[in-house]
């Protein structure tokens, strides 16, 4: 007998329920995000170099880092910029290179995309986007284009699901929902994500060639994949069937492809190759373009082109190899193609959402959870989407003897329907939460402007033991979403024993957050110790429902700081080991940083070890590479308001990390110039502009990064005494003589007066410093532009060679 329809929606209590489940479980499961298409390696030409960038893993460090190289094996000054960022996507074109990095914490998933740009041997760089996640990224020869949002076709309808970068004549606010894109020479193809047919588009200055791609597009539907070159396009049909179009086309290739059946392809300037579905290659094109023979029977995971030049990872070790173009035209041998000995030959996933399965042996390149999605083989039958539970068992047309219509099974099996839709309701209401949560901007409040007072906090026997461990739960779900990296919960004994019961003996400081002292853990490693300043519930002014708020507020201030630090990992900023939250007690546990700050070797110890300008200017280039980082590698972007001298630390290696930046959360959005905040900050240091307008932008962190560089360059403290112990500001005492090039009557006495090729270096510093202070925002230069200028110098001071000009760094805010 034939199952009976399901009831009208109402008839029965248990079935409106279970179809309510059902419904919250689709769509929960239509929200997840797809495999990205993001390509992990590229090619670029500049001048009359090909440089070949990637992904690469580093066996030392069991990381991935962006890595780049150019054909004839002289490399690219200047790139990789920072070799310890990990991103997730790269793509080129001539002269840029740009790379994605994609976040996950906090929910919902962002990414930033940031160009390099050569020209005569400088590196520009620039972020261009920060927003919902990019998906897939393509580029042609000048311009880029991308997917934003989940899988680029279950965005939002409030996220544009595609959109373009560097090509103000092109229009992407009207083009259709794309499940795939290819960039051309000046033309853009999609497949549609909704019945996969092609449209192609361009602008009106477009080529012949391109004007031959867009009239000429393929009709019908349910293409699967696409690749562009600069005048021609290939899609692969749902049988994996090739179809090329476009003005250089090669018609030739017909019977080379007559048969075949591929799972990728990759298109360049009159030449193509396609990856088959046994994981070899096979090229064609003009000039008898083919694979060269040493790779004909090697078997490839994916591969890339542009313009002559194409590369695909192998299988066997995930090395990179390149072929085709001049430098390749006598290949022989298989080694003599190997560019890098280990990629990653995509993006890392979550292995559930690899729909046909992860790739063998990529999991080693991933962090835990993640591998690589390998290519799926079968187009005729593609895999199903992750499947949702089974459908509800249907009423009988008759209810059983004796039951009522409720029997064990259908008693149990309401049990399990509500326990799931209870746990989908809490999965969404968990996700809406976050959104809420994320959508507000918070940011540091530095304390007071004066220098720190010294306090003793309350001894730890003071804390309420009877405060409920409310932090465990929120603590527990930031490690299981991955937000916590890899941060160790210390017990409060451990670090009493450490301290010798927070003594001050060990105290060696006093940040924002609080007292800092230094601890050796039972494993001998030294660290730094964050201890935040409690307060107890039993003042006579403080009544218990204050104190549980005051708890609150602290609570929230702490997970925030650690899903924020969790996310920050760079060389030139004081790293967060882990954590403590016991009772009241909330504590951070640092790297310690040995050779103390630079504020102790500009003013009070006797001899430094920084008692030259190369050495200086170092300290100052790590410091501003610590300071672009958190402006324009995180997301959202992190405003630090109190930088100075002594927040910027030095390790054993006198490398500069700056530091005291655990509560300086996120900065303006891209769509804000700046957040309004009262202002904060310490004295000497604080923003002129911040102060008067209450606005707060990254150039306030550009101001106080100047008054450093004032520091250095003069030897005297932000706010210090002049010969008739009168107080004076270092911006009123040095710029006059920077300004009028007579930097040498105020270069800190201590040091050696510098060298011809020296003071160079040291007046473009100077100059530099005098942009930093400018009143108007507006006006000062941006951290990358600090990070470049000094870059020039310190390479003038080294090598004794170039000329340097006045900076001309002012960019707008």
């Amino acid at each position: 007998m034939a199952a009976a329809s399901p009831p009208p929606p109402g008839t029965n209590p248990l079935f409106s329920f279970l179809f309510l489940f059902s419904s919250l479980f689709f769509f929960y499961y239509s929200a997840l995000p797809h495999c990205s298409a993001l390509s992990t390696f590229s090619i670029s030409e500049t001048s009359n170099q090909t440089l070949v960038c990637a992904i690469v893993y580093r066996s030392d460090t069991q990381q991935s880092s962006l890595n780049c190289t150019s054909l004839d094996g002289t490399g690219l000054p200047g790139v990789p910029i920072f070799p310890d960022v990990p991103f997730s996507g790269v793509v080129s074109g001539d002269g840029f290179v740009a790379a994605v990095r994609t976040f996950t914490s906090p929910v919902p998933t962002t990414s930033t995309l940031v160009t390099w740009r050569f020209s005569g041997g400088i590196v520009e760089r620039k972020r261009i986007y920060s927003g919902p996640e990019i998906t897939e990224l393509e580029s042609g020869n000048t311009n880029i284009c991308g997917l934003i949002g989940s899988g680029g076709n279950n965005a939002s309808s409030a996220v544009r699901n595609f959109d373009c970068w560097q090509w103000r004549e092109f229009n992407a606010s009207s083009v259709p929902r794309f499940s795939s894109i290819a960039v051309g020479g000046d033309f853009v193809c999609g497949i549609s994500s909704t019945n996969g047919n092609i449209t192609c588009l361009g602008d009106s200055r477009n080529s012949s060639s391109s004007r031959d791609v867009i009239s000429q597009s393929p009709s019908g539907e349910n293409y699967r994949a696409i690749a562009a070159g600069a005048g021609h396009a290939c899609a692969l049909s749902s049988d994996g069937g090739l179809t090329c179009w476009g003005g250089d086309t090669i018609s030739s290739s017909s019977s080379i492809l007559e048969g075949e059946r591929f799972i990728s392809m990759a298109v360049g300037e009159n030449r193509t190759c396609g990856l088959r579905s046994n994981d070899t290659v096979i090229c064609w094109g003009q000039n008898n373009f083919r694979l060269p023979a040493s790779l004909e029977a090697t078997h490839f995971v994916s591969i890339e082109a542009k313009r002559t030049v194409f590369c695909g990872v192998v299988r066997e070790d995930f090395s990179l190899h390149c072929w085709g173009g001049g430098n390749f035209t006598n290949q022989s041998s298989n080694s003599s193609s190997i560019v890098f000995s280990r990629v990653l030959p995509s993006a890392c996933r979550i292995d559930s959402q690899c729909r046909c399965g992860p790739l063998t042996g990529s999991g080693n390149l991933c962090q835990p959870g993640y591998s690589i999605c390998q290519l799926c083989r079968d187009f005729t039958n593609p895999p199903p989407p992750l499947s949702p539970p089974p459908p509800p068992r249907q009423p009988q047309s008759t209810p059983p003897r004796g039951g009522g219509g409720w029997n064990s099974k259908m008693t149990a099996f309401t049990t399990v329907g509500s326990a799931g839709s209870l746990a989908v309701l809490l999965v969404i209401g968990f996700f809406l939460y976050k959104r809420v949560k994320c959508s507000s901007c918070k940011v540091h409040d530095s304390g007071p402007m004066d220098e720190p007072t010294t306090s003793t906090p309350p001894p730890p026997q003071q804390r309420n033991p009877s405060l409920p461990r409310v932090l465990e739960k929120r603590l527990s779900e930031l490690a299981s979403m991955g937000n916590a990296g890899q941060l160790e919960e210390y017990s409060l004994e451990i670090l009493l024993e450490a301290t010798s019961n927070f003594s001050d003996d060990h105290k060696i400081g006093t940040g924002s957050f609080g007292s800092v002292y230094r601890a050796t853990l039972p494993d001998g490693r030294e660290v730094a110790v964050k201890r935040a300043e409690t307060s107890s519930g039993n003042s006579p002014r403080t009544s218990l429902g204050i104190f549980v708020k005051h708890q609150e507020d602290k609570d929230n201030a702490f997970v925030h700081e650690l899903e924020s630090l969790s996310r920050l990992h760079h060389k030139n900023l004081v790293r967060l080991l882990g954590f403590c939250e016991d009772g009241s007690e909330r504590i951070l546990v640092y790297e310690y940083v040995s050779n103390g700050s630079l504020h102790d070797h500009l003013h009070r110890l006797d001899q430094s070890p920084l008692a030259t300008w190369p050495a200086r200017i170092k300290v100052a280039l790590d410091a501003a590479r610590g300071i672009e980082y958190l402006h324009v590698y995180s997301v959202p972007p992190i405003i630090h308001r109190d930088i100075k001298s002594s927040n910027i630390l030095l390790d054993a290696s006198w490398t500069a990390k700056v530091s005291d930046f655990g509560l300086s959360l996120m900065g303006p959005s891209d769509e804000e110039a700046h957040l309004s905040m009262r202002a904060a900050g310490t004295v000497g240091y604080m923003d002129p502009e911040y102060y008067r307008l209450q606005q707060l932008t990254t150039k306030s962190d550009v101001y106080s990064f100047g008054i450093v560089l004032l520091e250095m360059l003069s030897g005297c403290k932000a706010i210090h005494k002049n010969e008739n112990g009168v107080p004076r500001n270092v911006v009123d005492f040095v710029v006059p003589y920077i300004v009028h090039d007579d930097i040498h009557r105020v270069l800190d006495p201590r040091l050696p007066p510098p060298t011809p090729f020296e003071i160079e270096a040291v007046a473009y510093v100077g100059y530099l410093a005098a942009d930093c202070v400018m009143l108007e925002g507006r006006d000062r230069p941006s951290m990358t532009d600090i990070v470049n200028s000094l870059e020039r110098a310190l390479a003038a001071c080294l090598v004794h060679s170039g000329s340097l000009s006045r900076s001309t760094t002012g960019s707008s805010a």
